[in-house]
Order: structure tokens, then sequence, then C-alpha cells
């Protein structure tokens, strides 16, 4: 269902390629109504010849992570952290640290 109440025409999970992004459902709705809709401006692009609307599906880690950014801990860290950026970009910019060129010493 939509903004103006109108119900989906059909709905498919669209997977993603890469291992790194989440699927996401896709709604596919009738252009036909969207053209009369009270509600259509922001909603429906003059001309289209479809309609949709994406909702990713989040993953478990994802939903973990957006409880943890909630916490108290989470945002006093966040509130130190311009700190460490700040000391990071001075390493980078003016002490010439940027890119690693090979980190085979590294390897065991």
């Amino acid at each position: 269902m939509y903004a103006a109440g109108h119900l989906a025409t059909r709905k498919g999970i669209k997977h993603q390629n890469s291992t790194t992004q989440n699927p996401q459902l896709k709604y596919f709705f009738d252009v036909k109504k969207c053209k009369v809709c009270p509600l259509r401006e922001g909603c429906y692009r003059e001309g289209a010849k479809t309609k949709s609307y994406s909702i990713t599906i989040k993953s478990t880690e994802h939903v973990e992570q957006e409880v943890f950014q909630e916490t108290k801990e989470f945002k006093q860290l966040a509130a130190s952290r311009y700190k460490i950026e700040a000391k990071n970009a001075e390493l980078k910019n003016r002490h010439g640290y940027e890119k690693a060129r090979s980190c085979h010493h590294f390897r065991r």
C-alpha cells in the first residue's frame, strides 16, 4: 500500500549481485492511478512509464548496529572521535603517511 492507499500491482525481490549489498523488496504500482492521484506531487514524475518503491531488507548485523548507535556508550565514543580523526589527518597530510606502498614485511 502506498501513501494514497493504492495497492501495488506486483511485488518482487531484487537480489544484489555482490555479497556486500542487501536484497530489496520492490513494489510496482499502476501509473494510471498515479496520474490522477491528488498526492502525486513529489511522488509521481510526469511522463513516467512505471512507478516503483523499494525497501531494503536489512541483515541482522545492520539491525544490531542501529540498536548500538542509539546507546549512550556509542554517543560518547562518537563525541570524542573528532580528536582521533584530526590526528590521523595530521599524520597523513603533514607527515606524508598516505597509502602503504607494501605490507609484505608484516606477513608471517
